[in-house]
């Protein structure tokens, strides 16, 4: 069944999906920055993507249940969402850029809760190979972050509207090329219900009240974390190597999650992605004028994004039928948005009025929360 696999064609799609976030997280910003905004301005541009994150995935995950016609909004979603970011070379005005971020948004946020029911249905029962094949959007990743800081080096940011177009290029041609997959047809519990009865499980609510918190947590980082090493003398070239520092330190846990996952729950991997990310934060708002503890904080990446987001897609896989794998996975889509928009909104106001330490401990005190909900145990919990 292993050979069935469209493995690199998975993987491709992954690797160009990631890039862009791989050109979005740690230079978008930046490039605002560049073009004279505030903090606060910064940060509310960076939270509308997020945003959008909440009435896209759910939309278009709909549909894609109803339908079944997942790789065509794949595809769809690949296609405007390159058409609507080059409407960014018509203005520079604060406006504009917004009505840009939303539009773009509202489809690429369309696309990888479908394409992450499309790479299950191709994996069949081998989902413990998801980590395996989700690691190429790992590798991308770094790709772009390495590859643009070295090119901010030496060039302006002016050509970071043309950098990203060029990787949504690259995500249009991998979803031609992917083969499609329907989630194969599978007994689910008597009286398991629809969408919402599934949901409305205790262990099920906790888990997203979690990935909220996670997510908000996450807002210093993806925002201000570039321009918080800048302010500390850190070269945009070193500083493109530490973000690919920590994807690094994903990938290597993207490949042992299978042994991971068959020696802990899920509640244990998740217990502890949220204690090391609230560690991750405390050390990035204190220490990170010391380069020998922003590499650590950096290598731990491997939980708060790796394991987490690894542990997170199997519980939603769980969770849910076959016929509201589509909504599930647009759920966790969306209220990973509404923390991030969260998250990128108060650390915006914060950074400006309270600084990097304060707005750090804020993220720190978000993933704690987790930890605690998680791991109160409850019944049908993973």
């Amino acid at each position: 069944m292993a050979a069935l696999i469209p493995y690199w064609r998975l993987s491709g799609f992954y690797f160009f999906y990631f890039a862009l976030l791989g050109s979005a997280a740690p230079f978008l910003g930046l490039y605002f920055d560049h073009l004279g905004f505030t903090a606060e301005r910064i940060g509310e541009l960076v939270a509308i993507p997020m945003l959008m994150r909440c009435l896209a995935p759910n939309l278009w995950g709909w549909l894609g249940d109803v339908t079944g016609r997942r790789l065509t909004i794949v595809r769809i979603g690949a296609v405007c969402t390159l058409i609507s970011f080059s409407l960014i070379f018509y203005s520079k005005s604060y406006a504009w850029l917004a009505l840009v971020m939303a539009l773009h948004a509202f489809f690429w946020h369309a696309v990888l809760p479908q394409f992450e029911v499309i790479t299950l249905a191709h994996l069949h029962e081998q989902a413990s190979r998801y980590s395996q094949v989700r690691l190429w959007g790992s590798i991308g990743f770094i790709a772009a972050v390495v590859g643009l800081g070295a090119l901010f080096e030496h060039l302006s940011l002016d050509i970071y509207p043309v950098a990203v177009l060029t990787v949504m290029v690259g995500i249009v041609i991998s979803s031609v090329w992917v083969p499609n997959a329907v989630p194969a047809e599978r007994s689910e519990p008597e009286g398991q219900g629809g969408f919402f009865r599934q949901l409305c499980r205790p262990g099920v609510l906790a888990f997203f009240v979690c990935v909220g918190l996670m997510q908000v947590s996450h807002g210093p980082y993806y925002t201000f974390f570039t321009i918080h090493l800048e302010t500390l003398g850190y070269g945009r070239g070193t500083i493109g190597l530490l973000w690919a520092l920590g994807v690094v330190a994903e990938i290597l846990i993207f490949l042992v999650m299978a042994s991971l996952l068959a020696r802990f729950s899920l509640r244990q991997v998740l217990v502890a992605s949220f204690l090391l990310a609230a560690l991750r934060w405390f050390l990035l708002g204190t220490l990170a004028d010391h380069f020998g503890v922003l590499l650590i904080a950096q290598l731990m990446h491997a939980a708060t994004f790796g394991s987490f987001h690894a542990a997170a897609i199997h519980f939603v896989q769980r969770s849910f039928g076959h016929r509201q794998q589509g909504q599930g996975q647009a759920l966790y889509a969306t209220l990973a948005g509404v923390g991030g928009a969260l998250g990128a909104l108060y650390s915006g106001y914060s950074w400006a009025s309270l600084g990097p330490l304060w707005t750090f401990a804020i993220a720190s005190l978000a993933s704690l929360a987790a930890a605690v909900i998680i791991a109160i145990p409850s019944k049908n919990s993973a």
